[in-house]
């Protein structure tokens, strides 16, 4: 079998992909799950009687504390498949793969396996995080100052 014979294969097997529902999916379940972040900040404040900046660090631990949590139970990864970047691209993707690299590298133990691979997946947004939060802030300064 020559290579344009088993890429005609590949190619008749392969699934096929669909961007826009992916999209419209994303987008709702994303939608949702900010829609749910900003129910969560007004029963904090209402109900702790607690400023918005402060509603809002209870809100994001509440969603990384049950992302983590639907992680180590298994079903996370079965609504990342049905919600596609909608529960990926927020903060709950963050913690979904820090919980998943420990989990996957407990077993190696707490220094080699869950100390070295935590970050495995979180590190280049936390490196890529940083630094284009650096880049930003010298634009607006240089934008305060002229």
């Amino acid at each position: 079998m020559d290579k344009k014979e088993y890429d005609k294969i590949v190619k008749k097997h392969m699934p096929k992909e669909t961007r826009g529902k992916n999209l419209l999916v994303a987008f709702l379940v994303g939608g949702l799950l900010g829609s749910l972040g900003e129910g969560l900040m007004c029963f904090y404040m209402k109900i702790l009687d607690i400023s918005r900046s402060d509603a809002s660090v209870y809100m994001i631990v509440t969603l990384v504390f049950f992302a983590s949590l639907f992680t180590a139970l298994g079903f996370f990864d079965q609504w990342v498949k049905k919600a596609k970047c909608g529960l990926i691209i927020p903060i709950t993707g963050f913690a979904h793969s820090m919980t998943s690299a420990a989990i996957d590298y407990k077993k190696e133990g707490p220094i080699y396996g869950i100390g070295s691979n935590i970050f495995k997946l979180a590190g280049s947004v936390i490196l890529y995080g940083v630094v284009s939060a650096w880049f930003f802030g010298m634009i607006r300064y240089i934008i305060e100052v002229i």
